[in-house]
């Protein structure tokens, strides 16, 4: 079997591609893949982000996750911010603040895990050496980065008047930022254009010599600490010294007989299996694709699923999450039981629904047939880049909810709750799908409509995973503009609001390989840019 890379970005997944025909394995050619992202598309994640991957080996016996979320603060505190709460994103990913602290800033950032998720990997189930799966994402900064259309896209995002920071104030906040996202003029880079950045260059250096030890405790360590404490930062030098990443069993569930693998709390691969498993109650391959009764059932089950997860879904170490109820078949068979008598669950929300956040994937299978998804973010981009240093710094503090007595609520070194939710699909014993999707909240319900594209209604990953989608996370059905009118007025006449998306592609962006007769089949969704190459 020839390998596959599937990445949101060309260069990224070129990067992974090198690596496999070098003769390195899957994990290699992930974490080569994962660095390469962090330089050409570095508001989507980056060495300043968070993390999680499902590795999957099967000749070597091994099957796990490893979990390298972005932690509070450990002088972080549940009411640091109760009195400054105003509200929560339509989606429900961001907490809003009335001084936005918790969105731009050195307030925003938690204990960045990428640097350590990514070295740990590659040092226990990797081939090769760090410096030499860093070499092209290396390369990559020193010649520079051109604009690509999703990145620019999403620098410019207005976002409204909704509570939140747009993201090209982010970048205009550090000199770093002015210096390399925007041109002489002031005006902000555009597609094809091209992005400088020597300091991240050269910490991407730092890191290939030293490991993750220079950025945790070495002198890359004491610069942060230092910058964070100058700028009133939480993130201290003993809050990266006792950074660990958090290795756990995968989470499993069926669908259509096939075995889902995703990853645990505080991750999403419990909501996505808790999904899955209520749209198992119904027959949707009898369905017409996307007609109004089966948008109405894909509703309905992401409803309750959200109602599940805002109040139950946080970090296990902290707050007890009821996973076998909530995976249980009996709980799936009680809730499509109130989908099939009509009733409309009801997920209030007060705020307008935020763009796709930054986040970013990469799935890799190899000619071994060993495989890798992994998700990585900055949850959303703080805008704060240590001077030198050339990184910008996780948001992921906006991801805590500021009233304390939460699933989500602030800790010490608790993990925010994520919907990340890279997964694999088995047939028996055999790897069937690997699959992963950036887009916070959206991430569940684009995943769930992937698989369900092929399990249900025989499509191929790349059709799978570009056809159109809905989600439904408030009491509004979201659509992507690609949804018929017809089928949108029909949910209206059953008194659901609809809200129609402006872009032909929306709500996640589900990147996937299929297994099928020993060949790989990628797809990666139009959305972000990427392709699925092979090796």
């Amino acid at each position: 079997m020839r390998g596959m890379v599937v990445a949101a970005q060309p260069e990224a997944a070129e990067a992974g591609v090198e690596i496999l025909r070098q003769g390195g394995n899957a994990v290699d050619a992930a974490i080569a893949c994962a660095f390469s992202q962090g330089v050409v598309d570095p508001q989507m994640c980056g060495i300043g982000g968070f993390g999680a991957m499902q590795i999957c080996m099967p000749a070597s016996g091994v099957h796990t996750v490893l979990e390298f979320f972005g932690r509070a603060p450990l002088s972080a505190t549940p009411d640091m911010w109760a009195d400054r709460f105003i509200g929560q994103s339509r989606d429900g990913f961001v907490y809003l603040l009335r001084d936005q602290s918790n969105d731009m800033g050195y307030g925003a950032v938690g204990t960045p895990g990428n640097v350590a998720g990514y070295t740990e990997a590659l040092s226990r189930f990797g081939t090769m050496k760090l410096r030499d799966v860093m070499q092209p994402a290396i390369g990559q900064a020193h010649r520079g980065v051109m604009v690509r259309p999703y990145m620019h896209y999403y620098w410019a995002l207005d976002h409204g008047g909704d509570g939140q920071v747009n993201t090209a104030d982010k970048l205009r906040f550090s000199e770093t930022g002015r210096q390399v996202y925007f041109r002489a003029d002031g005006t902000l880079k555009r597609p094809g254009d091209v992005l400088h950045n020597p300091d991240m260059a050269r910490s991407l250096e730092r890191i290939a010599e030293g490991g993750a030890e220079v950025f945790y405790r070495g002198d890359m360590a004491r610069e942060m600490a230092a910058d964070m404490a100058a700028q009133g930062g939480g993130v201290t030098l003993e809050d990266l010294a006792v950074y660990r990443v958090r290795e756990k069993a995968p989470s499993w569930g069926m669908y259509r007989g096939l075995r889902i693998a995703s990853n645990p709390p505080p991750a999403g691969g419990g909501s996505l299996i808790e999904l899955l498993h209520i749209l198992g109650c119904f027959d949707i391959g009898a369905l017409e694709h996307n007609s109004p009764e089966h948008l109405r059932i894909l509703a309905e089950a992401m409803k309750w699923m959200t109602i599940d997860k805002d109040a139950h879904m946080g970090d296990p170490d902290f707050v007890d999450v009821p996973l076998d109820r909530l995976l249980s078949a009996g709980h799936a068979a009680a809730l499509a039981a109130r989908i099939r008598a009509g009733e409309k669950a009801s997920v209030a929300r007060a705020e307008e629904p935020q763009d796709p956040p930054d986040t970013t994937v990469v799935c890799v299978v190899d000619g071994q047939g060993n495989a890798v998804s992994l998700t990585h973010t900055l949850g959303i981009p703080s805008g704060a880049i240590t001077p030198g240093l050339g990184f910008m710094y996780n948001g992921c503090m906006s991801g805590f909810d500021p009233r304390p007595g939460r699933a989500g609520s602030i800790a010490p070194g608790k993990s925010r709750a994520s919907a990340m939710a890279p997964s694999i699909l088995f047939r028996g014993e055999a790897i069937a799908m690997v699959l992963g999707a950036p887009g916070g909240t959206y991430i569940v319900p684009a995943l769930a409509q992937a698989i369900s594209n092929v399990l249900d209604f025989g499509m191929s990953m790349s059709d799978a995973v570009a056809a159109p989608r809905i989600v439904a996370l408030s009491d509004t059905i979201d659509v992507a503009n690609r949804i018929p009118h017809r089928v949108t007025d029909a949910l209206r006449e059953m008194g659901y609001p609809v809200a129609r998306s402006y872009q032909s592609y929306a709500f996640g962006a589900a990147h996937g390989v299929l297994i099928k007769d020993g060949a790989c089949f990628g797809g990666a969704d139009p959305q972000r840019d990427g392709v699925a190459l092979q090796a």
